[in-house]
């Protein structure tokens, strides 16, 4: 029989993997789309055929239950969130409704219309923010930093209070920071990815960035969706923690890109005061040993082919603006 998936935040970068993921295994897929002036479905271009789309909206409550009436999924991944910290300064209240109630929301709907679903939830490594021991792992204290860090430790533990308290199969994916040619131009990653093509194409003269010496532990987007899948074909729900185990400073991130195109990053960057965050995240690394052992979970692409990766496919975009 074919199993039924539905997607929350389908359209960002780890709906649109996690959706070919699906497709690939035979599931029928639903995306949960909030509706916007201009569809959003650069990532999803591709596939769209093949998904089925149904309106609604995290803080609708009525439009959940409605989706997953429609959906009668057997799995429901809930990605959707506002997911950029920079934001969650400028707009903490969105923030909290989206990423943290958002995800109550979403679990209600659920338990009151399809309680035997399985569900996953997209915890993030910015719950550990100050981190209170390296490298971070499932039983880490959580000290977040921002308030999408805040929100997203409100999510996560609202989802253990749901498997719990009515014995859903509920869990969550703690995720460290995982990038793709399908980012957001706004996160670092792609900004530096983008930033570096633009200046070896002259459409740009400078890179104007924040703190370069945070660390973070980068992965590949696809393979961190075959560990969320993974986590909902397991006996038993348990939280895990997705990470390459590995950490790189955002220098070495500006240095691979730069070098790929054949540039010195010290002649471009401009460390600007603006793009340094209230409180600063300086080192994340996570510890992902119960997710290799248990789910038998691999890494298939290091962080230096992944900038080079990024870099290729804003090259190729860029150029064919140009």
């Amino acid at each position: 029989m074919t199993k039924h998936a539905l997607i929350t935040g389908i359209t960002g970068q780890d709906g649109s993997y996690l959706a070919e993921l699906l497709l690939s295994k035979g599931y029928k897929v639903f995306g949960l789309r909030r509706r916007t002036s201009v569809p959003i479905l650069e990532n999803l271009e591709h596939l769209k055929n093949e998904i089925e789309f149904i309106d609604g909206d995290l803080l609708d409550m009525g439009s959940l239950i409605n989706a997953v009436r429609i959906s009668n999924p057997d799995e429901v991944y809930n990605l959707a969130a506002q997911s950029f910290v920079a934001t969650s300064w400028i707009q903490p209240v969105s923030t909290g409704l989206a990423t943290g109630i958002g995800v109550t929301n979403m679990l209600e709907a659920v338990r009151l219309t399809k309680p035997d679903a399985r569900f996953y939830q997209a915890s993030s490594s910015e719950m550990f923010g100050k981190v209170v021991e390296t490298p971070q792992k499932e039983t880490t204290p959580f000290y977040p930093r921002s308030p999408y860090g805040v929100a997203k430790v409100y999510g996560h533990w609202i989802t253990v209070n749901y498997r719990e308290s009515y014995n859903m199969y509920a869990c969550s994916g703690i995720l460290f920071n995982h990038e793709s040619p399908r980012r957001g131009i706004e996160f670092v990653t792609r900004k530096v990815t983008d930033a570096a093509v633009r200046i070896k194409l002259g459409l740009q003269t400078e890179l104007r960035m924040g703190n370069l010496d945070a660390q973070r532990d980068w992965g590949f987007a696809g393979d961190y969706v075959k560990a969320m899948w993974l986590m909902l074909q397991q006996d038993k729900p348990e939280d895990f923690v997705i990470s390459t185990g590995e950490t790189h400073s955002i220098e070495e991130l500006v240095e691979i890109a730069f070098t790929h195109v054949g540039l010195n990053w010290r002649d471009y960057i401009v460390v600007d005061q603006k793009f340094v965050r209230p409180a600063e995240v300086d080192l994340l690394l996570g510890d992902c040993t119960k997710a290799k052992e248990k789910l038998g979970w691999e890494l298939e692409v290091g962080f230096e082919q992944l900038v080079k990766m990024m870099v290729d496919s804003d090259m190729k975009k860029i150029s064919n603006i140009k």
